[in-house]
């Protein structure tokens, strides 16, 4: 298994860095690794409940996660503790690092949001991503998030994560 590949039999840690800062890390299994695109399963990671209005996240909630190292997004499909989909939170990123037992990556501050039934659809955190100055530093990064974020709409609005997440 080369350096870059995530260990299948053991578990792997997630590491979400932002403005060269680790945001959060946290343990996940790893379900699936073909060398492009990862998905590991966790709990939530973050202590007590965290309501942003359209879903509450809490304690119990299980979050498959999808990886690629090369888009620039993250897909975590996310379940109540009862097996119950609440719906599909996106992060636009850089595409992921895998190595070493760890997945590492930058998130850009651009989210969606995509309830269980695809009928609601937000885009979020455009004011911070606006804010933090990318466009200035890296313009083709930002352009690079800009269109992630419009091809993960799109996906979205066109019947869901089926073909992007796989069966």
């Amino acid at each position: 298994m080369s350096v870059n590949s995530a260990d299948n039999d053991d578990g792997i840690e997630i590491a979400l860095v932002k403005a060269g800062r680790t945001k959060i890390r946290y343990p996940a299994s790893v379900l699936s690794d073909d060398g492009t695109h990862l998905v590991v399963r966790a709990p939530w990671a973050a202590p007590g409940v965290r309501d942003f209005g359209f879903v509450r996240f809490e304690p119990g909630d299980v979050f498959t996660e999808h990886y690629w190292r090369d888009r620039w997004y993250a897909v975590k499909e996310v379940r109540s503790g009862d097996g119950t989909l609440k719906g599909w939170y996106c992060d636009v990123t850089r595409p992921a690092v895998v190595g070493g037992g760890r997945v590492e990556v930058e998130d850009l501050d651009l989210d969606l949001w995509v309830s269980a039934d695809g009928g609601e659809v937000l885009r979020l955190d455009e004011d911070e991503f606006a804010a933090s100055g990318l466009a200035a530093r890296d313009p083709e990064a930002a352009a690079e998030a800009s269109r992630s974020l419009d091809d993960l709409e799109l996906r979205a609005r066109g019947g869901g994560f089926a073909g992007l997440l796989g069966p």
